[in-house]
């Protein structure tokens, strides 16, 4: 397993909030938070090559095993949010990773997650094709 060491964070997600991403209190819905986290995920699996088309070529999937959510302040319609991302650890069939969304330079949430990577028809985890590992080991660098 690898850690993170100096290496910067990769840009996985940009986008607005709008008003239909909000909760009756006026505030961005956690279920916008756990979307954008997940639209940040899978930006970060295709640039290490788990594509949709890798996906569905190989019968391979991630599965999400573990999440942890931080909220740290409120986040408003009109609000401009990025999502940096950094891989933790990566083990022959797993992968511990973190986003940081951030509005300007400030930090409104964090996610910690554990992906599995596994075989979609046989529904058991597999390791990580040797390419893909190495993409992922070379992230924690």
């Amino acid at each position: 397993m690898a850690s993170t060491g100096n290496r910067r964070p990769e840009m996985t997600y940009r986008g607005i909030v709008y008003p239909w991403h909000l909760d009756h209190m006026g505030h961005l819905n956690v279920q916008y938070y756990v979307h954008f986290f997940d639209e940040a995920s899978w930006v970060l699996f295709a640039r290490v090559g788990m594509t949709r088309d890798y996906f569905a070529a190989e019968d391979r999937g991630m599965a999400a095993v573990e999440q942890h959510l931080e909220y740290r302040r409120e986040v408003f319609a009109g609000a401009v949010l990025t999502i940096e991302t950094s891989v933790l650890q990566v083990s022959a069939q797993s992968m511990r990773f973190r986003h940081v969304m951030y509005e300007a330079d400030d930090i409104v949430a964090q996610c910690d997650l554990v992906g599995v990577h596994l075989s979609r028809s046989a529904h058991h985890a597999v390791p990580f094709p040797v390419d893909v590992a190495t993409a992922l080991t070379a992230l924690t660098e």
